[in-house]
Formats: structure tokens, sequence, C-alpha cells
């Protein structure tokens, strides 16, 4: 019996993992660091903490991690300005949900960011509970940012129902022993390895009902 659904942020609720990748990619070129062809796809899901000390050692940008974390970040604020390109159906999905289910959010974004995304969706009277791996001591794959979120929920993660699109965060919701909803990110789909953990797979969040989650 599900008991809580936890919301993964980018690429389910906004429409965001190319914003980051793009503004990412960007800087590290600017600054003269290397952007690899495995640079996308190795910082997707890692927290703010783990992806900025990657780019200062992997990607060769010049500065501390914390500088480069605050860089970023304001470039992310600036391309969200008032209006982040929220996925069309999020809003009315995570209120379906919110009707039957406490939530909250898990995410691998900036809190800072992730309170802009809900400021201009309207959710925070429907999500109490709001978690970034910057609070955790692991990102994504890792199950700590699902883990904490159920904690604060008061639920045992094996009761909660996560709703994710990227492989390191179908695998950390599995890791944290949730019922896992993917909707595979079509800009960055997850691999078929990573597929195989999810309980159901949907073609987009419009899709997702309680009848879906708790089935």
């Amino acid at each position: 019996m599900i008991a809580a659904v936890v919301f993964d942020l980018d690429g389910v609720i906004v429409d965001s993992e190319q914003v980051w990748d793009e503004v990412r990619e960007q800087y590290v070129r600017e600054v003269g660091g290397n952007y690899t062809e495995s640079a996308t796809r190795d910082m997707m899901g890692m927290s703010s903490v783990e992806w900025s000390r990657y780019m200062a050692e992997v990607l060769g940008v010049p500065g501390t991690p914390e500088e480069i974390n605050a860089a970023i970040v304001e470039r992310m604020l600036e391309r969200y300005g008032e209006a982040p390109p929220l996925i069309p159906g999020a809003v009315e999905a995570v209120r379906r949900c919110a009707e039957r289910w406490p939530l909250a959010v898990a995410s691998s974004s900036n809190p800072e960011l992730i309170d802009v995304v809900l400021d201009a969706a309207g959710l925070h009277d429907v999500i109490p509970v709001v978690v970034s791996s910057q609070e955790v001591p692991r990102g994504k794959p890792a199950p700590d940012v699902y883990l904490e979120a159920a904690r604060r929920l008061g639920v045992d993660p094996h009761s909660c129902a996560a709703v994710e699109d990227s492989h390191n965060g179908i695998r950390s919701a599995k890791a944290a022993g949730m019922r896992v909803i993917a909707i595979p990110n079509p800009h960055f789909p997850p691999d078929a390895e990573a597929l195989v953990h999810a309980d159901v797979v949907l073609r987009s969040i419009a899709e997702l009902t309680p009848e879906v989650i708790d089935a």
C-alpha cells in the first residue's frame, strides 16, 4: 500500500535537463575547460557539491567548486526568469496525487532553484517536504535524497512511490526501496539497464494517476 509519493523535479515537473546541460557546457567552454562527451551523463543526478567538484577536477574549470556552483546557479536563475519551463500536465498530475497522499520533492537541484520552480508552478501548498541532494551526503544514484524525503514525511521508504525520468534517478529511487514510476526524459532517456528497475513506465506525466501509482 502506497503511503506517500516523492517527485523528482528536473525532467518531471520542469523541462530543465537540457537547460542545465547548455548552461554548464557554455560556462566550461567560456572559461577554458574541456567539456567531454561523457560530461552530461556523468553529472546527471549529481548534487551541486558533486558536479561543481567534477567540473573543477575533471573538466578543468578554474576556481573553487563553491565559485563554480555559484556561477552556474546564477546563470540558471537568469535562464528561468519568472517562467521556468514547466512540463505540460505536471502541475495537474501533482495535484491529483496530493488529493490522496502526502507529497515530497527529492531533487538534485539547488534549493533556490527548486523554490523558483515550485513558486512558478504554485505547488508549495501541496508539497510540504522538499529535499535537495545538496542536503545529503551523496547525490543520485545513491538513495540518500529519497531516504531523507521519506524520513521527513514520516513514512517507510518501501511504502513510497517515486516519479523519475533519468537513469540515475531511477536507480536512486529503487535503491531506496521505493515503487518507481519512470517517465523517460526525451532529451536524455534512461538506458535499458536503468529502466528494468522501474515498476511502471509512462509516456508522459499526463498519464500519471493515483490508479497507476497504487496498482
